[in-house]
């Protein structure tokens, strides 16, 4: 669907600041806005993004002055985290309107596309407009959106469910009831106290030759992709959430936990039950042990760490030690 910027400060009752003819027909995230798409910044620490960004229309506070050109059309609002939850819920509703739900109860509808020598077990589900490539196994009870696309040589156990629009690479496992791209864990505080869901339009890409554990849930972005690597290896009961990105080869162990909106480099480790905040960054071949604690970037790569929070490894020992005797002398 396509919008002009007058027409989304009318639904958001903000004021235009640039083109008001301006525009947009997707949603993106502020550091990868491209042309024909809007943006929302809210977070001062992306404020640098907002003179870099390619997008056609930025959604920002009413009380946000620029302390350089902005290239994008600007819709000034009272909140812009509130404002791009409306937008999405808005977006949403009339996308729905528009879907014709059949009560058809078929497993395949004729625009599904299978490969040679797909296995479709009994009682699985493939949505419309699906492709799933040569010699996937599809077992009992799998429920596979629409628009999902699949690689070849899968292996998607019982019980897992895929949303619409999800993409899986080749040679994937998918182990039992693990579900991928349910909506992030996304609220915009109201001033009543309450919270508005902002509805997620993005999906999960999943790259070739992932391992997904049983009872893993990634979920899909609010806007792009949350991205799993190539060769990521994800154990079982893990959370990957919304816009997450993690780099190829990384290895992540049972109960880990990645919040909203970070990238992981190639080539990390994760022991378990590791706990990592939200909008941070981990460099390349870092690795954590188990229950440690990440609660801020790491931007220098080869390091190993523990504890929470999470400092480097052998200063985590020293510190042990110290906490041996303290408790030894009571």
């Amino acid at each position: 669907m396509e919008f002009k910027a007058k027409e989304i400060a009318e639904i958001l009752n903000g004021t235009v600041e640039g083109n008001p003819e301006a525009k947009i027909s997707a949603f993106a995230r502020i550091e990868s806005g491209k042309p024909g798409t809007i943006c929302f910044f809210a977070n001062p620490k992306y404020e640098h993004y907002v003179y870099e960004c390619k997008a056609d229309i930025i959604i920002v506070n009413s009380s946000f002055v620029p302390q350089k050109p902005v290239p994008a059309t600007m819709i000034k609002v009272e909140n812009a985290y509130a404002a791009i939850a409306q937008l999405l819920d808005y977006v949403t509703a009339q996308k729905r309107s528009y879907r014709r739900h059949r009560g058809c109860r078929s497993r395949r509808f004729f625009s599904t596309r299978l490969g040679k020598k797909v296995y479709l077990g009994d009682f699985s589900y493939v949505g419309r407009r699906t492709v799933v490539g040569d010699y996937t196994k599809i077992y009992e009870n799998v429920y596979i959106g629409d628009d999902v696309k699949i690689g070849s040589k899968c292996i998607i156990y019982p019980g897992v469910r895929i949303y619409p629009g999800m993409e899986i690479g080749n040679n994937v496992i998918i182990h039992s009831n693990a579900v991928i791209g349910a909506d992030g864990f996304g609220f915009a505080p109201l001033e009543d106290g309450t919270y508005k869901k902002i509805e997620h339009t993005g999906n999960v890409v999943i790259g070739d030759d992932v391992e997904i554990g049983a009872n893993t849930t990634i979920d899909k972005s609010q806007m792009g992709s949350t991205v799993i690597g190539k060769g990521v290896k994800i154990d079982n009961l893990c959370q990957i959430a919304h816009n997450v990105e993690i780099g190829e080869n990384t290895v992540i162990a049972a109960q880990s936990g990645i919040a909203g909106s970070t990238k992981i480099g190639s080539h990390c480790v994760f022991g378990g039950q590791v706990g990592v905040a939200g909008h941070i960054t981990i460099a390349d071949n870092t690795s954590f042990g188990a229950q440690s604690g990440v609660l801020g970037s790491i931007r220098k790569g080869g390091q190993a760490f523990l504890g929470t929070p999470a400092i480097p490894y052998r200063d985590y020992l020293k510190c042990y030690a110290v906490f041996k005797k303290a408790g030894s002398e009571k």
